[in-house]
């Protein structure tokens, strides 16, 4: 089991790891506005295992069009720190982490406190930015991380990714998000953030998934 959490003073917003907050969209941190959609995306451990694989080594964020920069992981070894159960409670920390994964082109697996510069466009509007590994979980029956805003980003805030290996077989993946309006013109045109959000879950769930699942 490998669970790390990272936190520092470096992401642009207050409400870090609000993504794992079990009413995230009844209560979304100040400014912000709250998404999250669940996909059933096949079944199995095999199924769970490519797909965490797949999410680990940043699929999702190519998958949605965006070009991975400059990925820099944190100084030092990992640690573990403060996770959540499905019911939001805090889960005490695991041990610390040493280990870095690579995969086939060199590229660093996801790993908390790594940073790294994305860009591209979404909603045809620029996605360009700054954005750290707040915590990553890979347990036996869940796998996934949150990323947090550091800066450059035309939004601030957080989105968390989500795979998790149900007791009835099924596999799901679970996206959830906050964004607070950063450029200007999402400032004057919200409904612009909500388009945006839609566009890359739908890219994300592409990326992830070869089926196209059952919403729940």
């Amino acid at each position: 089991m490998r669970r790390g959490t990272f936190t520092d003073d470096t992401v642009d917003y207050a409400a870090v790891g609000a993504t794992q907050a079990p009413d995230l969209m009844q209560y979304p941190p100040e400014r912000s506005i709250p998404a999250q959609e669940s996909w059933r995306i096949g079944s199995g451990e095999s199924r769970f295992h490519s797909a965490g694989e797949a999410l680990l080594s940043w699929a999702a964020l190519r998958g949605a069009g965006l070009t991975l920069g400059e990925i820099r992981p944190a100084a030092g070894p990992m640690y573990s720190g403060v996770s959540f159960d499905a019911e939001g409670n805090p889960v005490a920390p695991s041990r610390n982490e040493a280990d870095q994964r690579f995969d086939s082109d060199g590229t660093p697996y996801v790993a908390a406190g790594t940073t790294v510069r994305v860009s591209g466009r979404v909603a045809g509007m620029r996605a360009d930015g700054e954005l750290r590994v707040i915590f990553a979980v890979e347990e036996g029956r869940r796998i996934g991380f949150a990323l947090g805003t550091v800066g450059g980003s035309v939004v601030s805030g957080e989105e968390s990714f989500m795979l998790e290996w149900r007791d009835n077989d099924e596999v799901w993946f679970t996206v959830r998000a906050f964004d607070a309006p950063a450029a200007w013109t999402y400032r004057l045109v919200k409904s612009l953030i909500r388009r945006r959000r839609r566009e890359l879950f739908q890219r994300y769930l592409r990326a992830i998934s070869p089926l196209y699942a059952t919403p729940a």
